[in-house]
């Protein structure tokens, strides 16, 4: 049996992971053509000939890979490694523009790292006197990462439909009922329309075109970078405010139901479980958080509902915003939160945690347990959610996932405890990096230890390409032994 799989055992081919990692360099010096515009209209010619530099090492990349030989069987562990290097590569690159806010090489690395994966955990203590296209950018990163560049590019440049379903497998595309590039680029035209909905809501209420669009992209990217100093709490009034929290909640559901509710199926979008459980996890949270700093705060009713809105939904859709100082919050709500982040939004959104299908999913499982416990022998009841048969590949990766998730939670909690940070500040910390919130309880700062920063770096690595990717990566025996001829 063993020999058996030895055969059937291909490892990664580092010239087909090139030669699509070439495709996605170049989109990603397309995309370097923003802040690079950006940077221009701020006349900051330093930071645009850093970015000058980027875009001309992607354009070099790219070529030199068009000289790969391309492969149509593109196998799941290739797809896997490209998803996962493209997350590694996009920071790396952009991490050089960024040191010209004043963050040695690693913060800065940190601060890219954090953008790419959505995550939105800061190494600047203040944004005062931070140039405009740093501030931009972090966010109009957030907005291609929270897409994904896979997709991106998927829609836009990559052909084979057999490799293009399995680069969209690995971006997070579950159970696809049409082509890969075809539910690639309805991806796109949904975050695209779902984008400029945010930017025609977010700009009147806020009147600066300049912070709509930061937390515009922020927002639908569930990412949390704030161009305001003291986050959503620099923006006067609670309309702007709760206006890029419904940006965020957007974001966090599943974009299939949008496509499906568009084309005549709005009332099987609105019965979706996974949908329901959104809403109804936000609503626990919120009503939770609201009486927690009703209490500890002292603040008027409303105004504590306020902050318990933009603090719950933050939470549940990971987006990261927050309009309070997380650290000044009491246990209860830092523990409410951490669950809240754990779980997270829709499979197929922007939203980051192992996400509520999985959760509903084991609930589910568990709920039929217990059932077949009172049930005859030979009785047979199949495990179904939202009238879809669940199948023994759905609940074994949903119960791995999840599995996973709490494992790189408690190994990468127990360096910060030995650090000597508080635990339960630590455990939020953890959470936040692992299930890409990016709300911090106060641990995370330019003054962390370098070790510290390292592990924040994998957990935000991790939680974006839901750890097989990385892991797959990371395994030695990917990239050695037997490789296939078939291309």
């Amino acid at each position: 049996m063993a020999q058996g799989s030895a055969t059937l055992h291909y490892v990664i081919r580092p010239t087909v992971v090139g030669k699509y990692l070439g495709q996605l360099a170049f989109l990603l010096a397309v995309l370097t053509l923003v802040p690079l515009g950006v940077s221009f209209y701020f006349h900051e010619t330093a930071i645009s000939l850093r970015y000058g530099l980027v875009i001309a090492v992607l354009l070099l990349l790219t070529a030199f890979t068009r000289l790969l030989p391309a492969s149509r069987n593109l196998q799941v562990n290739e797809a896997l490694a490209i998803a996962a290097l493209a997350f590694i590569l996009a920071p790396l690159l952009m991490s050089l523009p960024m040191m010209l806010s004043g963050l040695s090489w690693l913060d800065a690395l940190f601060e890219a790292l954090s953008a790419v994966t959505t995550t939105g955990l800061s190494m600047h203590p203040t944004l005062d006197g931070l140039p405009q296209t740093f501030l931009f950018a972090r966010a109009w990163m957030q907005w291609y990462g929270g897409l994904g560049v896979v997709v991106l590019s998927l829609a836009l440049l990559m052909g084979h439909e057999m490799a293009s379903r399995r680069l969209s497998e690995s971006a997070g595309a579950e159970g696809l009922d049409a082509s890969a590039r075809e539910h690639a680029r309805r991806t796109l035209i949904v975050y695209l329309a779902l984008t400029a909905l945010g930017v025609a809501v977010v700009w009147p209420l806020t009147g600066d075109l300049f912070h709509t669009l930061t937390h515009v992209f922020a927002a639908i990217s569930t990412g949390g970078f704030s161009s305001w100093e003291g986050g959503l709490a620099g923006i006067e009034g609670w309309p702007a405010r709760l206006a890029i929290m419904l940006v965020c909640l957007l974001g966090a559901v599943p974009f299939a139901l949008y496509f499906r509710a568009v084309h005549g199926g709005w009332r099987e979008s609105l019965g979706d479980p996974e949908l329901r459980a959104l809403l109804a996890f936000g609503l626990i949270v919120t009503g939770i958080l609201t009486l927690t700093i009703q209490t500890h705060q002292h603040f008027e009713w409303l105004e504590s509902a306020g902050h318990a809105v933009v603090l719950g939904l933050s939470a549940q859709t990971t987006a990261g915003f927050s309009s309070l100082d997380v650290a000044e919050l009491d246990p209860l709500s830092k523990l409410v939160m951490i669950i809240s982040m754990a779980i997270g939004g829709g499979v197929g959104s922007t939203a980051g945690g192992f996400k509520i299908l999985r959760l509903l999913i084991l609930m589910r499982l568990i709920q039929v347990m217990v059932q077949r416990a009172a049930m005859p022998p030979h009785a047979v009841q199949a495990t179904r959610l939202g009238g879809r048969t669940l199948n023994d590949e759905d609940v074994q990766r949903a119960l791995l996932l999840i599995l996973l998730f709490g494992v790189v939670i408690v190994l990468s909690w127990l360096p910060f405890v030995a650090y000597g940070h508080d635990p339960l500040d630590a455990l939020f910390e953890v959470v936040s990096a692992t299930a890409t919130v990016g709300l911090s309880a106060g641990i995370t700062h330019d003054g962390l230890a370098g070790p510290l920063k390292g592990v924040l770096m994998f957990d935000m690595l991790f939680g974006r390409l839901e750890i097989i990717a990385l892991l797959v990566v990371l395994y030695p025996p990917s990239w050695l032994g037997r490789r296939s001829q078939n291309t």
